[in-house]
């Protein structure tokens, strides 16, 4: 995992970075590709502008200076418009409870259950609190900034990673007559359930090379 503080120091020390984007604009760019990426993976429908934007896109369409407001990002799932999720770029370094508010009146306005936060630095306590109390009407997931300056399923170490539909976990469990408590777990604050939104009861299809069956395939449930 990126280390915040190295990656900030490396930023400030030059003037201008990838495509002559400000150290500010190019960790926002970054930001912005992977969180494009990881909407795409969990089936969301990203235009191609988004998973395609360059440094002179990006400078194009939010200017040298990018507001995070601006960066603000709204996509339905492909086979299901109603299911649909923000993703909102605080300004604040440690978000607290107003913007959670703002975030939960403008998603409940729009009829959204589902938002992420992109964090800069983190998340008050009180905020997390306030997460949680409304979980049952939405959820809120968060990110910090360092942990988004790359996409970690391209990691030549990460599997590929597949996550399951209700009915593809179903027929899993009867293929092989297993029940849920029988499958390897994986934790819900696992950074690859984590970039994939997995919740608890979820399965995952892991599938890695082998030598010597081309392929070897195990799943996991979120627990």
């Amino acid at each position: 995992m990126v280390d915040a503080e190295m990656e900030q120091a490396a930023e400030t020390s030059a003037p201008t970075l990838r495509g002559g984007l400000t150290p500010e604009a190019s960790r926002l760019f970054r930001v912005y590709k992977t969180v494009s990426a990881m909407l795409h993976k969990r089936g969301y429908m990203v235009t191609r502008e988004m998973r395609e934007m360059t440094p002179a896109l990006f400078t194009t369409k939010f200017g040298e200076h990018p507001s995070r407001e601006s960066l603000t990002i709204l996509v339905e799932k492909a086979d299901d418009e109603t299911d649909q999720v923000f993703v909102f770029f605080p300004e604040d370094e440690k978000v607290g409870v107003k913007p959670i508010k703002v975030y939960t009146d403008r998603m409940r306005e729009e009829n959204v259950k589902s938002a992420i936060l992109v964090l800069r630095v983190d998340i008050t306590p009180f905020a997390k609190q306030a997460v949680q109390e409304i979980s049952d009407s939405c959820r809120i997931e968060h990110f910090k900034e360092a942990e988004l300056l790359v996409d970690i399923t391209e990691h030549t170490l990460v599997p590929e990673h597949q996550v399951l539909s209700m009915n593809e976990k179903a027929e899993l469990l009867k293929r092989y007559r297993l029940k849920e408590t029988q499958l390897p777990r994986i934790q819900p604050n696992d950074p690859v359930a984590r970039y994939y939104g997995m919740k608890r009861g979820q399965v995952v299809k892991i599938i890695r090379p082998s030598e010597t069956a081309g392929r070897y395939v195990t799943y996991r449930i979120c627990m």
